[in-house]
């Protein structure tokens, strides 16, 4: 569904705790940094070259108020900042309050975010290249769900870009 994909490093190590900062500890300066280090390697210039519009992977209205935030929107935040590309934040929802992925295998994780996601700003997609931005992609389950509802909504295409992966 995904065209082009970077993630800057594995789920694993300093960039895993420097993750879980971010996202359970409330540490937003940590997508600042993770903005400066992905601006820095040259596949994600590539990536981010496209001329497309950032787009986070959405969290559901209760769990953003829970947490108060949503990572993924502060990196594509940051990103959108030092690379001067639009942000489009609220053109992808999550319209379904989906459990956390955390401990379920693939095919659960496909079945849990299926038709989880909608298209709020059609405008801001249809007829762009869309950098879909999330914090980990682990099965790749989320960012299909995504793309599929931004293609369908006429985007010309889906790039991914995270700032870790499962290995």
């Amino acid at each position: 569904m995904f065209g082009r994909g970077f993630s800057f490093g594995p789920y694993s190590g300093t960039l895993r705790h420097l993750v879980r900062e971010l996202k359970f500890r409330n540490r937003r300066r940590v997508a600042e940094r993770f903005a400066e280090m992905i601006e820095r390697d040259p596949q994600a210039v590539e990536l981010l070259a496209s001329g497309g519009v950032l787009v986070p992977v959405p969290l559901h209205p209760r769990r953003r108020r829970e947490r108060g935030f949503n990572q993924s929107e502060l990196l594509a935040s940051a990103l959108a900042r030092r690379s001067r590309l639009p942000l489009a934040a609220r053109a992808l929802v999550r319209r379904r309050d989906t459990p956390t992925q955390t401990g379920l295998s693939a095919a659960q994780r496909r079945d849990n975010v299926r038709g989880a996601f909608a298209i709020r700003e059609r405008s801001k997609v249809a007829g762009r290249i869309v950098v879909l931005v999330d914090d980990v992609l682990t099965t790749g389950a989320t960012v299909r769900e995504c793309a599929a509802a931004l293609l369908e909504a006429g985007a010309l295409s889906v790039r991914v870009l995270t700032v870790a992966r499962v290995v």
